[in-house]
């Protein structure tokens, strides 16, 4: 069975910095393409960063150069740091694998305040 569970999420001001990360199983992890999406109310889930098998990542313009996407094929993890947090920013942050069948965490929520 595939499991994705996020965990560190919470409340932050802005300026501040949070780090997610995603714990993975029943998958062949170390070949996956894994990725984060966030999704705030009424608005569409986007992708936000991914990160191949290899370590190649990309990120959504709105994060660049603050946000970093980084993989542990050990631990079978992956970690979405996040710094020079925004309102905007503000969203349910979802850990997916983006590899063949598209699977999907639970969620975790970030709010930055102003």
């Amino acid at each position: 069975q595939v499991q994705l569970v996020e965990s560190g999420g919470g409340l932050v001001q802005a300026g501040g910095s949070l780090r997610l990360s995603c714990a993975a199983s029943g998958i062949l992890f170390s070949i996956s393409a894994m990725g984060w999406y966030r999704q705030a109310p009424g608005k569409q889930r986007e992708l936000v960063a991914r990160i191949t098998g290899g370590g190649s990542t990309a990120y959504a313009d709105s994060v660049n150069g603050r946000f970093t996407i980084s993989r542990d094929n050990a631990k079978n993890t992956v970690t979405l740091q996040m710094n020079t947090l925004k309102p905007e920013d503000t969203a349910v942050y979802y850990c997916a694998v983006l590899s063949g069948r598209t699977y999907w965490g639970q969620g975790t929520q970030v709010t930055v305040s102003s």
